[in-house]
């Protein structure tokens, strides 16, 4: 009977199957877990950074301003509210989220976009109700020891009545 050289191919066969299986989740170099979405926080280093702006021609007008940031390294996820600080030549503010707003959490795989606007009513320079406002930063949640400074010439900022604040991250494109 020649039925043993079939089972024993069928036999072979099953075995390299088997083995070729694994309940290994630790990553490492297992390529079938190279596309597993990443959990680890967006650094700012990573992030190309540009900034558009409606700046409030007069005081008491509102303006904003938009940082739109393109993700150039591995995929990462936003969990929370940019950290935004207004700084003055003797003071430096944080600015608070948007009254009711929720920081949804936002994956970003290389290349995708994402945006954050900064609202304010223009002040009166000098004024003791305004900050007279030289530069603004911001932080990413998550990677709060690395900081972008921008330039801010947009005017000073009423603080007495009209506090300025930050929007949750928004998602840009398709």
């Amino acid at each position: 009977m020649r039925t043993y050289p079939l089972t024993l191919a069928a036999a072979l066969a099953a075995t390299v199957l088997l083995t070729g299986c694994s309940d290994d989740k630790s990553g490492g170099d297992d390529v079938k877990n190279a596309d597993r979405p990443s959990d680890s926080a967006c650094a700012l280093g990573d992030m190309g950074v540009k900034v558009g702006a409606a700046a409030a021609p007069a005081a008491g007008d509102t303006g904003t301003v938009t940082v739109t940031l393109t993700n150039q390294g591995k995929q990462c996820t936003l969990k929370g509210f940019p950290g935004v600080d207004l700084l003055a030549d003797d003071k430096t503010t944080s600015v608070s989220p948007d009254e009711g707003a929720k920081a949804p959490s936002l994956t970003l795989g290389k290349g995708a976009t994402t945006s954050f606007t900064i609202t304010y009513v223009r002040g009166e320079a000098g004024s003791a109700e305004s900050l007279d406002v030289r530069k603004a930063s911001f932080t990413l949640p998550g990677d709060t020891k690395t900081a972008h400074e921008l330039a801010w010439s947009y005017g000073a900022v009423a603080w007495a009545d009209e506090k300025p604040s930050v929007s949750g991250f928004e998602t840009s494109g398709d």
